[in-house]
């Protein structure tokens, strides 16, 4: 939208160098008179209602949003006007010229003009933002709703401060009543087992020194003295120095499974050293996979049923006499080959085990299972079968992905900070002192002052231009139009002459990347790691030369970072890495990418990431 002429007013500014930045500005921008009425509206504010820049100046400032949210507004513009404060912040609502409502952050300053006082507001869109939000709740609602079906509760401990907060599903895990737990860690060690709290504590200190998702199963004991099992996943994260300052994890009530393993196990081992006759072996197998509390089936060496409990037959929805007698591949046409691998394999003599896998159902369902496949013997020695233990854990993996989530969303809010300090430190900060070169300016114009006085406003406004440059400059690198607009290679040879240029150091840049379209969150991760490593290179290696390598696969890309310079010991700087290095290894691990790092005293740095694009990891099964 082209700029509007406006008329020239004494109650307005109408500086050349005010009225470009106004008309630039990808903030709206209002000045409005002292009775809220608008005199100029930018082109940006224009476009976010939808509005002509007439339309607008006929409207009075309340008209601008819905009753409840103008109420709010003009309350806080009769304190401004009264002199009780000079600015306001707030989130509101906006009428679009189509009827719709959009959000926007209002901004509402003082600018105090000479000879009448105006007032200037910036508004921003926020729309995304809130919607962002509302879905975010709707999800945390979802996930409480999940958490209560699948006994599944979380927790937050405030390591700075000490306090662990735990959600009323926690606490009926560890049997305790709702807002009922101390709130210290102390209180959780005292519920762990005597004889597993040294195992919970070292695998704590292990999160503590390497800042990644740890998991863990521990025995508690409840208030009645009864004994149940836990199994847990947290992560710990930092602060800008390195210090660990709070741990998200989750745990989920493991009792049945423990049991059912170990009695699975203690009854084949019984079995197996027991001299009965095979008859007698098999029927006494049978009567325990019955009545086993999990889900476990018992199949001959051609794969057919020969017993099931209750709960396999719960688990997927059958009876028993659906079953028995005839073929697992029949009973589950959709295996997969690597779960039939993984049978043969057992009938051979092997006991594997997986504690995730993937499996993705006919129909596009997709369930996450825990599984062990172990053979079972006749008296003879020879196998007669398998016995196969499986454990629907698709609730958990979905709780696993929640708290992955919120690493994710931590990142994103990171993100979104960096934007947000961006455009108010370039379209607020910079036209608030473009706003006061225009007074500068007009006093030096006025002739109240001599010519020494003269001399300091020239010198006042010199440094008020470098600071704009600067804000300017930092605006860039808190948030890089260029990684939006130009893509990733063309944003990254960008930021390597910009490091050269400002650093004084040379970086040799290649790249054999494609045209190819790169997920957003892909492109950032990469962006921002090679800012990191840049930083660090410039800071700790000693040298002059770096070398920056960008390159594609089909489904692939990679970046390289080298330098020959000071090197550093990489476990070392593991064990008590700040959120530059946490911050790396969170960003490559989101988007299921691998980050290595090769550095050894005086011997130089080399930091390559690759990250799979266009392709979908395979499940990996784990055997023992």
């Amino acid at each position: 939208m082209s700029a509007v002429t406006r008329p020239k007013s004494q109650d307005a500014p109408s500086d050349d160098l005010f009225l470009a930045a106004f008309d630039a500005s990808p903030i709206g921008i209002v000045i409005e008179t002292m009775e809220g009425q608008p005199l100029f509206v930018n082109p940006a504010f224009c476009a976010f209602l939808g509005f002509s820049e007439e339309e607008l100046r006929s409207k009075h400032c309340v008209d601008f949003s819905p009753a409840e949210d103008a109420e709010k507004d003009w309350n806080l513009f009769q304190q401004l006007r009264a002199g009780a404060i000079n600015h306001y912040q707030l989130e509101k609502r906006y009428f679009r010229k189509d009827g719709s409502l959009v959000w926007g952050r209002l901004s509402l300053s003082l600018f105090r003009s000479d000879p009448v006082p105006l007032l200037i507001a910036l508004v921003e869109d926020i729309t995304d933002k809130r919607t962002a939000e509302e879905a975010l709740r709707v999800s945390e609602e979802r996930l409480r709703l999940a958490q209560q079906a699948a006994r599944m509760g979380t927790f937050e401990w405030n390591i700075q401060n000490g306090v662990d907060t735990w959600t009323p599903e926690l606490e009926a895990l560890y049997g305790l009543p709702a807002g009922s737990f101390g709130g210290k860690q102390s209180d959780f060690e005292e519920l762990v087992h005597p004889d597993d709290r040294e195992m919970v504590a070292k695998l704590i200190e292990d999160s503590f020194q390497t800042g990644v998702p740890t998991r863990g199963e521990w025995r508690i004991i409840w208030p009645d003295r009864s004994v149940r099992w836990i199994a847990g996943r947290w992560q710990v994260f930092r602060n800008e120095n390195g210090q660990p300052v709070r741990m998200l994890g989750v745990n989920i009530d493991a009792t049945e499974r423990k049991v059912a393993e170990q009695a699975l196990v203690q009854a084949n081992n019984t079995l197996e050293e027991q001299s009965s006759t095979l008859q007698s072996r098999e029927e006494l197998l049978k009567i325990f996979v019955k009545n086993v509390p999990a889900g476990v089936a018992m199949l001959d060496r051609e794969m057919h049923y020969l017993q099931v409990s209750d709960r396999w037959c719960a688990d997927y929805s059958i009876a028993d006499s659906q079953v028995l007698g005839r073929s697992h591949y029949e009973v589950f046409p959709d295996c997969p080959q690597r779960w039939r691998e993984a049978h043969r394999r057992g009938l051979e003599g092997e006991t594997l085990r997986a504690d995730e896998d993937r499996w993705d159902r006919e129909g596009g369902k997709t369930t996450w299972v825990r599984w062990e496949i172990r053979p079972w013997r006749r008296p003879s020695g020879d196998i007669g079968g398998i016995l196969i233990f499986a454990e629907d854990i698709s609730e958990r993996k979905n709780m696993q992905e929640a708290l992955s989530g919120v690493s994710r969303r931590l990142i994103e809010a990171q993100e979104e900070e960096r934007a947000r300090i961006a455009r108010e430190l370039h379209d607020d900060v910079s036209q608030q002192l473009a706003l006061l070169a225009v007074e500068f300016d007009r006093w030096a114009q006025s002739g109240a002052a001599g010519s020494d006085f003269q001399h300091h406003l020239e010198q006042a406004k010199a440094r008020i231009f470098e600071i704009c440059a600067d804000v300017q400059a930092l605006s860039h690198e808190l948030h890089s139009a260029k990684l939006e607009y130009l893509g990733l290679a063309r944003a990254a040879r960008s930021l390597c002459r910009e490091v050269s240029e400002k650093n004084d150091v040379e970086i040799d840049f290649t790249e054999e990347a494609g045209t190819r379209d790169l997920p957003n969150e892909v492109s950032l991760s990469l962006f921002r790691i090679l800012q990191e490593s840049l930083h660090n290179a410039v800071a700790h290696s000693g040298v002059k030369h770096m070398v920056v390598q960008l390159w594609e696969e089909p489904d692939k890309i990679h970046l390289k970072v080298e330098d020959l310079g000071h090197g550093f010991d990489v476990e070392a700087a593991k064990q008590g890495r700040g959120l530059g290095l946490t911050s790396m290894y969170e960003r490559v691990r989101l988007v299921n990418g691998t980050l290595t790092i090769k550095s050894k005293p005086k011997q130089g740095t080399m930091i390559h990431v690759c990250i799979p694009v266009n392709s979908e990891a395979e499940t990996q099964v784990a055997a023992g």
